[in-house]
């Protein structure tokens, strides 16, 4: 009788293990929890809808929902036929976000999309409530904590990344406390630090503020890297285990990228680098939300070009694949 507990106490244990694996390589999308796996190709860094009237104007009232799926449909609907699996909607709270927007669209086209929580503090704080400005780090990682337990706005869809983003500069004591909340945040989600940042000094200020907060580099995306000129600084962050996020590939800009990729795949480091197009932005202010940007370069065009330039269908496939089911993965990252 004991050799049977013991078997099955064995097994048990085996079955548990291998549960908690499963767990921690999960991925959540506005439909919900999904194995890291089955992502799929990935676009990392692009928006469906951005209101820029401000935070205290803006609402979902001001747009139509009808309307903007009519409009985004064909452009989502095409991203099967290019073979991707899933868009990181990178909109923010106070921004347009609109997470029942989103599940809409995935379920209409059975593209994963991730959305997010998190506070805009960029263009000088136009895009932040009254209250990020008075509450503690820790206080405005509650709100964002909450959103990660419960779903955001009474929706029951939950965030799958955090989005804060800072100026192009050296970091304000405001910003300093985005970045905080973030660092609170991950250590409680295990949710990845997307932030919207551009050049090294303010990617550099993040890192190092991450680290005092006991956050590994590697949980910290680094969006608009394409910002920082110096390509060795994109070397120098992704060595410390930074994603570097190239995200705004069009067109009259494919040069410019091919140099920044060859460059950290011959430092080693392609398993850092994301790469998006940073487009799309239905635009409430518009007549019928202004003019949308396809999200098909990096496939028709970028994707050739790397092919053309010694890049291998591999390395693709870390690119679009590998590397963003690895970023998005839900995991704490902590400093031993």
């Amino acid at each position: 009788m004991n050799k049977w507990i013991f078997i099955f106490s064995f097994f048990g244990l085996i079955h548990l293990g291998i549960s908690a694996i499963c767990q921690e390589n999960t991925i959540m999308t506005v439909k919900g929890e999904i194995p890291s796996r089955e992502l799929g190709q990935a676009l990392i860094h692009e928006h469906i809808l951005v209101d820029f009237i401000g935070a205290d104007k803006t609402d979902p009232s001001r747009w139509n929902k009808k309307e903007v799926v009519q409009k985004v449909l064909p452009y989502v609907q095409k991203l099967s036929q290019l073979e991707f699996g899933a868009l990181i909607e990178c909109t923010p709270t106070y921004l347009g976000r609109d997470p029942q927007l989103l599940l809409e669209i995935s379920e209409k086209t059975g593209i994963h999309f991730i959305t997010n929580t998190g506070y805009y503090g960029a263009v000088d704080n136009k895009y932040l409530p009254p209250h990020a400005h008075t509450e503690s780090d820790r206080q405005l990682a509650n709100r964002w904590i909450k959103e990660w337990k419960e779903g955001i706005d009474g929706t029951g869809i939950k965030p799958g990344f955090i989005k804060i983003s800072v100026n192009n500069e050296p970091l304000s004591a405001l910003h300093q406390k985005l970045v905080r909340a973030a660092a609170l945040t991950h250590l409680t989600t295990g949710l990845t630090i997307a932030s919207h940042t551009g050049g090294y000094t303010p990617a550099s200020e993040q890192v190092a503020l991450l680290k005092k907060m006991g956050v590994r580099p590697n949980a910290f995306i680094w969006v608009h890297a394409q910002g920082e000129n110096d390509l060795d600084r994109h070397i120098e962050l992704a060595k410390e285990g930074v994603w570097v996020s190239l995200d705004g590939i069009q067109p009259n800009n494919l040069d410019s990228y091919l140099k920044s990729v060859k460059n950290l795949k011959e430092a080693g480091l392609l398993h850092k680098v994301l790469i998006s197009h940073d487009a799309g932005w239905f635009r409430p202010e518009e007549k019928n939300g202004g003019t949308f940007r396809p999200f098909d370069t990096i496939s028709q065009e970028f994707v050739p070009l790397l092919l053309e330039n010694d890049f291998t269908e591999d390395d693709i496939h870390q690119l679009l694949t590998e590397n963003p089911a690895r970023a998005f993965t839900i995991h704490i990252k902590k400093i031993p």
